[in-house]
């Protein structure tokens, strides 16, 4: 098995024993396009994304994220959604099974470079039309659309 596997609303998906808090980021560029890694694990492109350290809010959690995995300094500008979906679990080689617990900010980036890390096989900012020919997990699609509606309020759920 991989790394890691996702299931996303899978009647065969293992039943999930862990939940880790986690956050990603989704920056966006003055002409709209968005910051995205292409993952090295399963080949689909994904915001920022990482799992909280004891000692650091998620905010911090995820402005390290970035820098990590892109190169990149953000700050936080606001938050677009809270995804705890059940039927979205991924599975580790060690058996651990998580249930999705992410909170997807908004940021935007302050400094540094675009800068492949270890996680992916490529950093870079994408338009909306890009993002619809590429591969894109579907949880992730749905933040694009989260997005794309310009909600006044954070989406729950």
């Amino acid at each position: 098995m991989a790394s890691r596997c996702d299931y996303y609303r899978d009647p065969e998906a293992p039943e999930a024993n862990s939940l880790v808090p986690g956050g990603s980021a989704l920056v966006v560029d003055d002409r709209g396009a968005i910051l995205m890694q292409r993952r090295s694990e399963s080949g689909n492109w994904s915001f920022p994304v990482g799992v909280m350290e004891i000692g650091e809010t998620l905010e911090q959690c995820v402005i390290r994220e970035t820098k990590e995995e892109t190169g990149l300094d953000i700050e936080i500008s606001g938050i677009l959604g809270i995804y705890t979906d059940p039927e979205h679990v991924i599975a580790y080689a060690d058996g651990e099974v998580r249930q999705e617990f992410n909170i997807t900010f908004y940021g935007r980036v302050i400094g540094g470079r675009i800068e492949v890390s270890s996680e992916s096989t490529e950093v870079r900012f994408l338009r909306l039309e890009e993002l619809e020919t590429v591969p894109v997990h579907e949880t992730v699609r749905l933040r694009l659309r989260h997005h794309v509606e310009q909600r006044a309020h954070p989406y729950l759920g």
